[in-house]
């Protein structure tokens, strides 16, 4: 945009000020010139722009009045055009413009309106080119940054040097990626993320101590991955600054699509890794290869640990990477795969397993602060000295991380060896086995359960989470006493169990345990 000032600099438009109007006014921004005559063109002058006129319109209305409805277009000021017939700006346009504060400037009769329409529109044109000049040249250096692999700072970078903004770049986890000029609190990096979040994202969020900040989304495929946060709101940025934050959130949409996809081919190598150790056998023999890959030594020890959310059937997004994240912090070699129940990570560990709990006990604060309203628990499978015995380690820390899951709030930490003794023993186990438990005691009740809609199975297991005391079963399934007599009798000659032998009640407890580990 132009300002009178710079109207005023140019002489071959044989400007001078009458009246100044507010402080500053003169070097207030204007938007375009509008010529006219009218009585009254409030109703077609544009907010800030400039009115130029000759005063035809003094015949009809006074001075006093055509000011009074030039101010309430909002403008940026008013020319007066002297010509043969008026060598001299009326004295009562003077005053009208003193007293509503409306900038007054006075054009020689030999320069034509026209002459400062062609001035603006050359400001323009100026302006414009050097947009574009900065759009190209910017451009360039942040195409170079990005192959160069400078990342989300050397984005931040090139944009500064032409705009001193305070600006972030802040992923959909609140995790900050870079920040030059701003330093947000977590809570304020939880705000973004939160409005990332929603369908559609803010074009604007309010960040308290920071005050309102202007979010330019960056999306790797159609979502919002990232926002790049310029610390202004959107009304305080001229638009060649929203022009060079625009560009700048389309390249740091490369480096997020760049990023995810080595993320997605991480993952992929760490799940085939599990799948490498789980089947054993020949495929075995690649995991040490595997394990070098991705820097952790597989001829020390090894420890599996298996993260997951308790009381929930599913991991959320982004987890496998905060952990991830968190052992690289650590300065711990390891392999994270995330799955659709947990997230497992394969350590080189050289501690003993009393160290182990400790720093699970990090891992769990760190995603409690990344995922809040959630709890996050771990299962350790303990330390193998060889890659051999990943396989078990594996299966040691799900089966603890499962029990967590399920169990009551309290402990979020957990080794394999703290389980019961039942676990430890079905844990051993491969699935195929627990599924041969599982039905072989337990078909009957479902079979029938299915045809009858009936609950044998489920008042098997409050008989059995209530150790077998009747009055307690009953009130649980809020059923009589004598109702429950004739189930337990059900579920005996069904499954050839006595429910009042130990050694039955036992098969059946293993029986359940084993259908919830399958």
């Amino acid at each position: 945009m132009f300002t009178l000032r710079s109207l005023l600099a140019d002489e071959t438009l044989e400007l001078r000020v009458l009246v100044p109007g507010p402080p500053g006014a003169l070097d207030e921004p204007a938007a375009w010139v509008h010529n006219t005559e009218l009585p009254d063109p409030s109703r077609y002058v544009r907010r800030r722009e400039l009115v130029l006129t000759n005063g035809l319109w003094s015949d009809r209305v006074t001075a006093a009045e055509f000011v009074a409805g030039v101010r309430r277009a909002e403008p940026a000021g008013l020319v007066f055009g002297l010509r043969p017939e008026c060598p001299v700006t009326p004295d009562d346009l003077v005053r009208a413009c003193e007293e509503a504060g409306v900038p007054l400037l006075e054009i020689s009769a030999a320069v034509p309106f026209t002459a400062i329409s062609q001035a603006v529109a050359a400001h323009y044109t100026e302006e414009r080119q050097g947009a574009l000049v900065g759009l190209v040249r910017r451009g360039e250096a942040l195409a170079t940054a990005i192959s160069q692999g400078a990342g989300a700072s050397g984005v931040l970078r090139v944009l500064r040097r032409d705009h001193e903004l305070p600006l972030a770049v802040v992923d959909r986890m609140g995790r900050l990626l870079a920040s030059a000029g701003a330093e947000l609190e977590p809570a304020q990096l939880q705000t973004v993320a939160t409005g990332l979040a929603r369908r559609p994202p803010p074009l604007e969020l309010d960040l308290g101590a920071a005050g309102r900040a202007a979010l330019y989304l960056v999306g790797a495929v159609g979502e919002a991955d990232a926002a790049l946060v310029c610390l202004r709101p959107v009304a305080d940025l001229a638009r060649v600054e929203q022009d060079a934050l625009e560009q700048a959130a389309r390249f740091l949409s490369l480096e997020v699509a760049k990023k995810q996809a080595m993320q997605a081919i991480e993952q992929r190598f760490a799940g085939e890794l599990l799948e490498m150790v789980l089947s054993g056998g020949s495929r075995a023999a690649e995991v040490p290869g595997r394990l070098r890959a991705f820097g952790v030594d597989a001829d020390g020890p090894l420890a599996v640990w298996a993260l997951a959310f308790a009381g929930a059937d599913a991991t959320l997004p982004g987890l496998a990477e905060a952990a991830g994240e968190f052992f690289a912090a650590a300065g711990v070699p390891a392999v994270v795969a995330g799955g659709s129940q947990d997230v497992v990570a394969v350590l080189a560990w050289r501690h003993g397993e009393r160290e182990s709990a400790p720093l699970a006990e990090r891992l769990v604060a760190t995603v409690t602060g990344r995922f809040p309203g959630h709890r996050p628990v771990v299962g350790l499978g303990g330390v193998v000295h060889h890659s051999d015995g990943l396989r078990e380690s594996l299966v040691r820390s799900r089966e603890a991380c499962r029990a967590l899951r399920q169990g009551r709030p309290g402990r979020a930490v957990q080794t394999f060896a703290e389980l019961g003794a039942h676990r430890l023993l079905l844990g051993m186990q491969d699935a195929e086995t627990l599924r041969t438990l599982s039905d072989g005691v337990l078909a009957p009740l479902r079979e029938h359960d299915a045809g009858r809609g009936a609950d044998l199975e489920a008042t098997l297991r409050a008989f059995l989470d209530h150790d077998g005391h009747w009055s307690a079963t009953a009130a649980a399934l809020h059923v009589h006493v004598n109702t429950l007599r004739n189930r337990l009798a059900k579920i005996t000659e069904l499954t050839g169990r006595d429910v009042t032998r130990t050694a039955d009640r036992v098969d059946l407890f293993l029986a359940l345990q084993a259908a919830g580990m399958k």
